[in-house]
């Protein structure tokens, strides 16, 4: 049986019981009474096997509880350094990346001066070259000139005509 059915009959054996004058004291049936207590001590231990089996079996859910939060706690901390260490090397290879573009692009900016300039002075010297290619047809179209105003032409015999 029940312990809290066995003392609800035990209150209701108390309310029935008759009262002494005068006093705070009942007149109980004693057959009545040690019938009840005696249910009580059969049933209290079966009760008390009862709680203690659920507390067990509560100290080992709790106890599996713990180990499943310490082992989610585990791998979230294990998911959040690799995420953490995935993001340090993203960040890594970016500012390597952006080393690497700012390293091409300044390699890219001395190429350009440089061929700039290799063409300047290639243009240089072929302008040079020309201004003394030039120099030289001027300088033989004056000869040539010269030469034909100080040289008298000759006279072709004239046909008989």
């Amino acid at each position: 049986m029940d312990i809290l059915a066995l003392v609800d009959r035990l209150e209701e054996l108390f309310n029935n019981s008759r009262p002494i004058p005068l006093t705070h004291n009942v007149i109980v049936d004693e057959d009545k009474f040690l019938d009840i207590v005696d249910q009580m001590r059969i049933a209290i231990p079966e009760e008390v096997k009862k709680a203690q089996k659920i507390f067990t079996e509560r100290e080992r859910i709790l106890a599996q509880a713990q180990e499943e939060s310490t082992r989610i706690m585990a791998k979230a901390r294990e998911k959040a350094e690799q995420l953490v260490h995935d993001n340090i090397v993203v960040q890594e290879a970016k500012r390597r990346a952006d080393q690497i573009i700012e390293q091409a692009r300044m390699e890219a900016v001395g190429i350009k001066a440089d061929s700039d300039q290799y063409a300047l002075d290639s243009l240089g010297e072929f302008e040079l070259k020309v201004q003394q290619l030039l120099t030289q047809i001027q300088n033989g179209i004056l000869v040539l000139e010269h030469k034909k105003k100080t040289t008298p032409l000759e006279k072709k015999p004239q046909s008989e005509a």
